[in-house]
């Protein structure tokens, strides 16, 4: 079970008069990485979107290293070190691969450590170096999801949420960003939360997962315990 470094507890979402997510909860404890899978429409990005408040909630609570900061703007969970790299990577295509990079430095903290930030990213992603001057609208799908992955690295995050990043791209190129934000994770502490339909890639990535279906979370466990999971299985392993 997780220590709590980040909980959202029984959150409650409408779009309009719609209501789309109902006492949805998960938690995290520093330096986990846990998965939010599911299927088209489940939830999943609502809730990502309502961790990082883009999106308000109409009922529960988000707490964050011990500090509620439920109905807080998008810019006071930013101040928290809380980073969303959101679906469809949402770069700067008339800009520079190093110019969307400096984009993410978005605190006094990663301003003023802008320059290291960014030779860590040429040392986890090469072809960034490469492309630096190239603009982000000309890369491959994989390169840009680079771009957005680093961009929410330079941040300098405490609690990355990563929506969907393996949305149209090939298996390898997803492999080398999960590969890289795992690293981050046990070498930093880092805490993610991963949006993604490839469940069992996921899973494999995470240390725990919760399963939405029709905004409820209606399984969880340890990532080993959903893949083993009869339902699970049946449903998003083909098994």
């Amino acid at each position: 079970m997780a220590d709590n470094y980040f909980q959202v507890d029984k959150i409650n979402v409408k779009y309009g008069d719609i209501q789309v997510l109902w006492d949805v909860s998960f938690e995290a404890a520093k330096g986990e990485i846990i998965a939010l899978v599911g299927s088209n429409g489940a939830g999943k990005s609502t809730s990502v979107k309502a961790a990082s408040g883009l999106v308000k909630t109409c009922g529960g609570r988000i707490v964050f290293d011990g500090q509620e900061i439920t109905g807080g703007n998008c810019r006071s969970f930013i101040d928290h070190g809380i980073i969303l790299c959101p679906e469809g990577r949402q770069l700067f295509p008339q800009m520079t691969v190093l110019e969307n990079l400096e984009m993410g430095a978005c605190s006094k903290e990663a301003e003023a450590k802008k320059k290291d930030t960014i030779e860590k990213i040429y040392t986890w992603f090469p072809k960034l170096k490469e492309r630096a001057k190239q603009m982000a609208g000309t890369l491959s799908g994989g390169e840009q999801q680079m771009v957005a992955f680093s961009r929410g690295m330079m941040g300098l995050p405490k609690l990355l949420l990563m929506d969907e990043p393996s949305l149209g791209l090939a298996p390898t190129i997803v492999d080398d960003i999960f590969r890289i934000a795992k690293r981050v994770s046990q070498e930093s502490g880092l805490t993610i939360v991963l949006v993604e339909q490839d469940v069992r890639k996921a899973l494999k990535l995470a240390n725990r997962g919760y399963v939405l279906e029709n905004g409820v979370i209606n399984i969880q466990g340890t990532a080993q315990e959903l893949l083993n999971n009869e339902e699970v299985k049946k449903a998003y392993l083909g098994i």
